[in-house]
């Protein structure tokens, strides 16, 4: 073999390395992208099953999981349509097949609407899908232009306020009284609000390129620090007179828990750093987005040995 040959048959061979590499970077990101809102989804169809629980009504299986498919259809969506901080903020998606994402989206989107139909909650499911498309791409209908994206707020308000009408109707559909599902609305609504503006600390410097005000961005750490921590401790207290004034189920668990892992969240992930940590990061996934499973697991416990 002469040295032409050699040198053909190696950049081949590298060629062909590069090529599979290529292929597994962009299977892997599309995975990361499928698997990214499985947390968020599951985490949301838990609170569902506990307003079900402070509203005092039988909780629905089958509600709580068309509830789930739809908060990993509008999550996975929100990912898959590109926007430009996104590109700062995620870039384990970066080279994702987002068609892909789209399809099972559209396929989870279905299977939850067709639960949410046969129980007459259908008008429900489309209040965070198109909510979620007007903030993440808008609509443009001649010089009339709406996108709920980059107001100072905007985004946190729409998220509290998007999931807090999601999971008071979906759980109080049945409730005869207004107020119970007002404060159900206004404890999640709230919650919600506060958790998503600490994920807003880790993505400000996508934000501020994309030119998306965020809370952080706008008023600075410490003021949004502050503003968090009074929304949170005002909340549980208007929920606590609700429990003890039998407005609510006497849910103190499930109150108590909420306070002290807020309080932790806004205290801990309320400070701008340059990169964090995986450690960090797995714990504020475990207080912020897994909080609604520890009160059920604990919720559960608690139950077991008090019977």
């Amino acid at each position: 073999m002469n040295s032409n040959e050699f040198f053909g048959s190696y950049e081949r061979v590298f060629r062909h390395r590069k090529t599979n590499s290529s292929g597994y970077r962009e299977r892997n990101a599309t995975l990361e992208l499928l698997k990214s809102s499985i947390l968020v989804a599951f985490s949301g169809a838990l609170r569902i099953h506990i307003a079900f629980l402070l509203l005092q009504i039988q909780s629905s299986l089958l509600t709580c999981i068309a509830g789930g498919l739809i908060i990993y259809t509008v999550y996975t969506l929100d990912r898959a349509l590109e926007s430009e901080e996104d590109t700062v903020n995620r870039k384990e998606l970066n080279g994702s097949r987002r068609e892909v994402a789209l399809v099972v989206s559209l396929l989870a989107f279905a299977a939850g609407t067709y639960i949410l139909a046969k129980e007459g909650l259908i008008a429900l499911a489309f209040v965070p899908f198109l909510t979620g498309y007007l903030y993440s791409k808008g609509i443009k209908i001649g010089k009339f232009a709406l996108k709920l994206k980059g107001g100072l707020g905007v985004k946190n308000l729409v998220v509290g306020v998007t999931w807090g009408t999601f999971i008071a109707g979906l759980a109080g559909s049945s409730c005869v009284h207004l107020l119970p599902i007002l404060l159900v609305f206004s404890f999640f609504g709230i919650k919600l609000f506060i958790n998503s503006a600490i994920y807003d600390f880790k993505d400000i410097k996508g934000d501020t390129l994309a030119g998306i005000k965020t809370l952080p961005v706008s008023l600075g750490a410490r003021n949004t620090r502050y503003l968090l921590t009074t929304m949170h401790m005002i909340v549980h207290l208007v929920l606590g007179i609700a429990l003890i004034e039998g407005i609510l189920a006497f849910e103190p668990l499930i109150v108590l828990y909420s306070f002290v892992c807020g309080m932790l969240c806004i205290q801990s992930y309320t400070r701008v750093a340059d990169e964090e940590l995986p450690f960090q990061k797995l714990e504020r996934t475990f207080l912020v987005d897994g909080e609604s499973t520890s009160i059920v697991g604990l919720r559960l416990f608690a139950s077991a040995l008090l019977s």
